[in-house]
């Protein structure tokens, strides 16, 4: 299999469901985007993302059951996989070596 790459936007949702763990479904991770972002965050552009990060195994996901609040509607819950946490794992690897070799800058 061909090594797969992140966008930004899809990095950070991957990181979202990790670190909602349970509770990660699209209206959370939109609202902790826009929470960490401080920016505004469209729920479809999650649900692009998320259905994208499944696709390459990163996520999997699951039809949690239905509750009151929603109107009894059922909403999906996603679960980072191993091939997901190994992917952000390298990506933050990368990011600091590169950090790393950035020469020190001078204050004035």
């Amino acid at each position: 299999m061909a090594r797969e790459f992140l966008n930004e936007f899809e990095e950070l949702v991957l990181t979202s469901v990790a670190v909602l763990e349970d509770d990660a479904y699209g209206a959370a991770i939109t609202l902790e985007l826009e929470k960490w972002l401080e920016r505004k965050v469209t729920l479809s552009a999650v649900h692009v993302s998320l259905y994208k990060l499944e696709d390459k195994g990163y996520l999997k996901s699951k039809v949690g059951g239905a509750t009151n609040e929603r109107g009894g509607r059922s909403k999906r819950i996603y679960t980072i996989t191993n091939a997901g946490t190994a992917v952000l794992r390298a990506m933050r690897e990368k990011r600091v070596e590169l950090w790393g070799m950035m020469p020190q800058f001078k204050t004035i």
